[in-house]
């Protein structure tokens, strides 16, 4: 089952874990939303930038440190997505505890072992 996910964090560097987030998503059938630095695009994905508005986000997986994941707090939440995978490097207990206070699945995990292992 495809489930839309926002890389938060989406970089155009191939060797960057989000570039490769991103092409595993799409090659496993996902519909990816990707928000970024720079504009550009990854397998004919735009990155967007800034806090675009998006609909039916079922997974944001982050690729920022948490200080800079502060001031997408609002943003995020306001996605209502069922999950944020917060990938190594990325983990955050502020936002943790905000995300599962609206209900939000919170798991510290990583998105490329996710999806080799089949658990996405």
């Amino acid at each position: 089952m495809s489930k839309k996910t926002l890389v938060l964090g989406a970089s155009l560097k191939p060797e960057r874990y989000s570039n490769i987030a991103t092409k595993r998503l799409n090659k496993h059938g996902h519909e990816v939303a990707l928000i970024g630095l720079r504009e550009g695009a990854i397998e004919g994905i735009d990155i967007q930038k800034g806090m675009p508005a998006l609909e039916d986000i079922d997974t944001v997986t982050l690729y920022l440190n948490p200080k800079r994941q502060v001031p997408y707090y609002d943003y995020i939440l306001s996605l209502q997505p069922k999950r944020i995978i917060f990938n190594p490097g990325t983990e955050n207990p502020e936002l943790i505890q905000l995300a599962k206070a609206q209900g939000i699945e919170a798991e510290i995990a990583c998105t490329l072992v996710m999806l080799a292992t089949e658990v996405y």
